[in-house]
């Protein structure tokens, strides 16, 4: 790969790579690599599909990308030019994608997407309901190239941004450009980035740093993972451009250790930027050197926290610092530092290359553009989605995501992540933005969806998201390390039937004590899971409470149990999983015996005809008398 030494080089470079790909008659085939692909045999499929363009001669272009969105459906495949989108190949349908599609130019109607077994095929991945509603700005790319090769990103107009910013914009009208463009940072905390990038710019010192938060330790969170696994060169061109603009010569990239995909082509970007000439010392012949480093984190969630992470980054144990000072003024080695999430970054190379106008039309007032989603929980197609800001809830879990999982009754959603809150089915036409989230008690967090139907139970939910921020916690400020504490062992006397009165008020008052006392962003909202579920199911809170039962018949220890000799069909299989032999058979028909039942859940799960039934305390009395 030759050295691009200036601006007209690469400009060249770019218009020879789309003229060569407008005159090349190959057929291409988009296999996503991602990691979630990855797990169901997307590597299987590739092997098969060289083997096979092989063995027939045919001129096969096959690019394996990144992550294109729809994980329940994977492995995932688009072939061009006929736009066909293929769901969930597997290696044995790879004769049939040659024969078929590449020779003969017919789709594997097998494995285009269905919404049902009796509803047509759909045979282009934009006419899929998951893909409708969805704009896509930061993910752009990663249907589209081979994350290893720069030369693809070059020709989807990678580095354009760059190219624009050094031929014809100062460091000061980048700032603008991203200010006017009314950016946020996508990290969490949503602060304007070009007010952030402005203050590092006016910060005293000749060396100045950047740096890329990936350390995403949100359950169920792929937001930041597969940006760098799909598209890198995104990330380092708007790292570049941020440096451009505060006028930093540094770089860091602070990844999770357990992304070693998104680590991998993260070097490999890295590798090729700094031999194209596009990284390293005089970028393109300018006077503009830039170079950036990869540092792996090693999964404690508080280096989340941009002041613990940049400590991390300092080879220390990753603690809070107080602010101010803040990291613009002092943070790594107490340099002037620009640090903004992954996704942040991402937008900022559309942002100077199409312009501000053109993004801040979308999104609302004070949010603009678009958000990445990961969609997870109860809900038929999981995946990575990016929306534009504004749209509802009912949107993305009725149109994008395709509904509740056998079609059961929606709950809750917990946006945020383990900091952020539950909003129930009453708001479900709630507008995505920043300020409509913290409204409704919850965040928007880096990007998490969690979808809950009838069957969850809203206590635990609280104490399986407290339980984790409680175990992450780093303990250095006494409310979070405490405070976490003392609410975690009331829901754990909540769910066993061991909640008294004022338990409730207890939680609510250690919660906002947590809120105010604690000394970063992380435990500020420790407490919104526990505290917007008393917000919203405070009547499941007193049922476990004053009835010593669980609606959902998710917590044990809870309610009266018996066998209903109508539904019973006498399969035994609730005496076989009971080890305290309580369930007795009398005359034909089963029965509990409460003197040796510990209520531990075995017969009820086991079940098939859901002839076991749990009541709250004290009904079955009422009954009898």
């Amino acid at each position: 790969m030759k050295r691009l030494d200036s601006l007209k080089e690469l400009s060249d470079l770019r218009e020879s790579f789309k003229e060569s790909m407008q005159d090349k008659k190959a057929q291409k085939i988009y296999l996503c690599c991602g990691t979630a692909c990855r797990a169901t045999g997307s590597l299987k499929v590739l092997d098969s599909l060289k083997k096979e363009a092989q063995v027939t001669g045919r001129d096969i272009d096959i690019i394996t990308t990144g992550c294109q969105g729809l994980c329940q459906k994977g492995p995932l495949m688009k072939v061009e030019p006929h736009s066909y989108f293929y769901q969930r190949v597997s290696a044995s349908h790879v004769p049939k994608i040659i024969g078929n599609t590449i020779i003969a130019g017919f789709p594997v109607r097998e494995l285009l997407y269905r919404d049902s077994i009796i509803t047509a095929p759909i045979e282009s991945m934009n006419d899929v309901p998951f893909y409708k509603k969805q704009q896509r700005i930061v993910l752009r790319n990663n249907e589209k190239i081979d994350p290893g090769n720069i030369n693809q990103y070059i020709t989807h107009d990678g580095y354009l941004a760059l190219q624009k910013a050094l031929s014809f914009l100062t460091p000061e009208a980048v700032i603008e450009e991203i200010k006017m463009s009314g950016l946020r940072g996508r990290g969490g905390a949503g602060f304007p980035t070009g007010i952030k990038w402005e203050t590092v710019r006016r910060s005293q010192g000749k060396i100045k740093i950047v740096v890329a938060n990936g350390d995403e330790g949100d359950p169920g969170a792929f937001m930041d993972r597969s940006i760098m696994e799909g598209d890198p060169h995104s990330l380092l061109e708007g790292m570049l451009l941020c440096a451009y603009a505060v006028g930093a010569n540094y770089g860091f990239i602070y990844v999770r250790h357990e992304y070693p995909l998104a680590v991998k082509n993260l070097g490999i970007a890295l590798g090729q930027a700094r031999e194209l000439g596009v990284l390293g010392n005089n970028i393109l012949g300018s006077d503009f050197s830039f170079d950036i480093s990869i540092r792996e984190g090693a999964g404690a969630f508080v280096c989340g926290e941009e002041t613990a992470l940049l400590l991390s980054i300092e080879g220390k144990r990753g603690f809070p610092v107080q602010k101010p000072p803040f990291p613009a003024e002092e943070g790594v080695w107490s340099y002037p530092t620009c640090i903004n999430n992954i996704e942040t970054f991402a937008n900022v190379p559309y942002i100077i290359a199409y312009g501000s106008k053109n993004y801040s039309s979308l999104g609302t007032e004070k949010s603009k553009g678009t958000k990445v989603f990961a969609l997870v929980g109860k809900i038929k197609n999981t995946g990575l989605i990016e929306v534009p800001m504004g749209i509802t809830l009912r949107e993305i879990i009725y149109d994008i995501g395709g509904g509740i999982l056998h079609d059961k009754k929606f709950k809750a959603i917990q946006t945020g992540g383990p900091s952020g809150g539950c909003i129930p089915a009453d708001l479900l036409d709630l507008k995505i933005d920043f300020d409509s989230l913290t409204e409704a008690g919850s965040m928007m967090g880096s990007g998490g969806l969690v979808v809950m139907d009838e069957t969850d139970c809203m206590v635990d939910v609280a104490k399986f998201f407290l339980s984790f921020t409680q175990q992450e916690s780093c303990g250095k400020c006494p409310p979070c390390r405490i405070g976490t504490y003392q609410m975690l062992q009331i829901l754990e006397r909540i769910t066993k039937g061991e909640g008294i009165n004022g338990d409730i008020e207890r939680l609510e008052n250690i919660g906002n004590m947590i809120k105010e006392g604690s000394l970063c962003g992380l435990g500020k909202t420790a407490p919104n899971p526990v505290l917007s579920t008393i917000k919203y199911f405070k009547d499941e809170y007193e049922g476990h409470i004053n009835n010593k039962f669980c609606r959902a018949n998710v917590c044990k220890g809870l309610g009266e149990y018996s066998i209903d000799s109508e539904s019973c069909f006498l399969c035994g299989l609730c005496k076989e999983a009971c080890v305290y032999d309580a369930i007795k058979d009398f005359r034909s028909s089963f029965f509990i015996d409460r003197d040796y039942c510990i209520k531990c859940k075995a017969c009820f799960d086991v079940c098939p005809v859901d002839a076991v039934k749990i009541e709250p305390a004290g009904c079955m009395e009422k009954a009898r008398v």
